[in-house]
C-alpha cells in the first residue's frame, strides 16, 4: 500500500487496482483549532472591550472640539487639537520635564540596581532575607510610596531627613541645625529620589537574573589566568549584561514616563514638575477640554508604543540568544 499522506492506493485481491481516494481532514483540523481557541475567546473579548474600545473612543474624541464648559460648540475639528498639543508651551515644558525625569530615574536606578545585583550574586548568610527587603519598595502601591516620602522623610518639621540633620548637628555641639524644605528647594529631585527608591529593585531583579545566567566556567578560567575582579567585570560580566541593561532601561522608561502618582502626591504639578500624564490630567479634569486631552493622550500612547516595540524586539532577541 503506497501513496501520499491523506490518500489510499493499492490492490485488492482479485480486483483491479483501487484508485487513490483523498481523505478529507481539513474539517477535523479546523474543528480542533476552534476547540483549542474557544476557551481563550472570552478573555480576548474582555481585553478588546476593556482596552481597545476606550482607545478608539479616545481617538475619535481627539478629533473633536469638546469642552464640557461650552457644550454647544461640540463638533468635528480635524487636526486642530493635535496642532494645539504640539504648539502649547506648557506641553513642551512638560515633555522636557518628562524626558529629564525619566532619564534621570532610569540611569540612577540602573547603576544602583547593578551594584545591588553584584552584591546579591555573592553567597552570604541571610541573602534571602536581604533580597526580600530590597524588593519590598517595588511592591508598595505608588501612592503609598509617594506619601511615605512626603510625610515620613521630606516633612520639614517631623521628617526623617531633618531629624537626622538635627541629630548630626547635636553631635557637633550645635543647636541650630539646617531644616530645609526638601520639596520646595528641590522639587524635581524630590520626585526623582522617590522614584529611584521604588524602581531600583526592579532593575536589580532583571540584572540579577542576567548575572545568574552567566557562564561560571568562563569566570573561573579568567581568574585562573590571573584576571582581577575589575577585569572580570569589565570584559566578561558587563558584555554579558548588555542586553539585560538595555531591557531594564527600556522597560523602566515605559513605566516611569507614565508616572502620575509621585507628581500628583508630592508637588501637585507645581514648581515646574508637571510631566505629560499630569498635564493631560489638568486638561481633562480641570480645564474640561476633552478633545485636547484626548489628543495629548494619543500622542503619549504613540510614543509609548514605539518604546514598547523596541523592548519587545529586545526581549525576543534575548530569548533567541539564550535558547541558542
Amino acid at each position: 500500500m503506497t501513496g501520499t499522506p491523506g490518500t489510499f492506493t493499492g490492490k485488492v485481491r482479485g480486483r483491479a487496482p483501487v484508485r487513490a481516494v483523498p481523505v478529507r481532514t481539513g474539517g477535523l483540523g479546523r474543528t480542533a483549532a476552534r476547540a483549542r481557541r474557544g476557551p481563550l475567546m472570552p478573555a480576548l473579548v474582555f481585553m478588546v472591550v476593556v482596552t481597545q474600545l476606550p482607545f478608539v473612543a479616545t481617538l475619535v474624541i481627539s478629533f473633536m472640539d469638546w469642552n464640557a464648559l461650552y457644550p454647544d460648540r461640540r463638533g468635528f475639528t480635524g487636526l486642530t487639537n493635535y496642532a494645539d498639543v504640539f504648539g502649547d508651551a506648557d506641553l513642551r515644558a512638560s515633555v522636557l520635564t518628562t524626558v529629564w525625569l525619566t532619564a534621570g530615574v532610569v540611569l540612577v536606578s540602573l547603576v544602583l540596581g547593578l551594584g545591588l545585583a553584584l552584591l546579591l550574586d555573592r553567597r552570604f548568610r541571610g541573602r534571602g532575607v536581604v533580597r526580600t527587603l530590597l524588593i519590598a519598595p517595588f511592591l508598595l502601591v505608588p501612592v503609598a510610596s509617594a506619601l511615605l516620602w512626603k510625610h515620613a522623610l521630606y516633612n520639614p518639621e517631623y521628617g526623617l531627613f531633618n531629624g537626622a540633620l538635627t541629630w548630626l548637628w547635636s553631635l557637633l555641639g550645635s543647636d541650630r541645625p539646617p531644616q530645609p524644605d526638601w520639596i520646595t528647594s528641590m522639587p524635581l529631585g524630590a520626585i526623582a529620589a522617590s522614584l529611584v527608591w521604588q524602581w531600583t529593585p526592579f532593575m536589580m531583579l532583571i540584572l540579577l537574573a542576567g548575572l545568574q545566567s552567566r557562564s561560571t566556567e568562563a569566570v573561573e578560567a579568567a581568574r585562573v589566568d590571573g584576571a582581577n575582579a575589575w577585569q572580570v567585570f569589565r570584559f566578561l560580566t558587563l558584555p554579558h549584561l548588555r542586553r539585560y541593561l538595555e531591557l531594564a532601561a527600556l522597560l523602566g522608561s515605559i513605566y516611569v514616563v507614565q508616572n502620575f502618582d509621585a507628581v500628583f502626591t508630592l508637588t501637585s504639578g507645581g514648581l515646574g514638575t508637571a510631566n505629560l500624564p499630569y498635564t493631560i490630567y489638568e486638561s481633562f479634569y480641570k480645564a474640561h477640554d476633552y478633545g485636547r486631552a484626548s489628543a495629548a493622550g494619543v500622542v503619549v500612547v504613540a510614543g509609548t508604543i514605539v518604546v514598547a516595540t523596541l523592548a519587545l524586539r529586545l526581549v525576543s532577541t534575548l530569548l533567541r540568544e539564550e535558547t541558542s
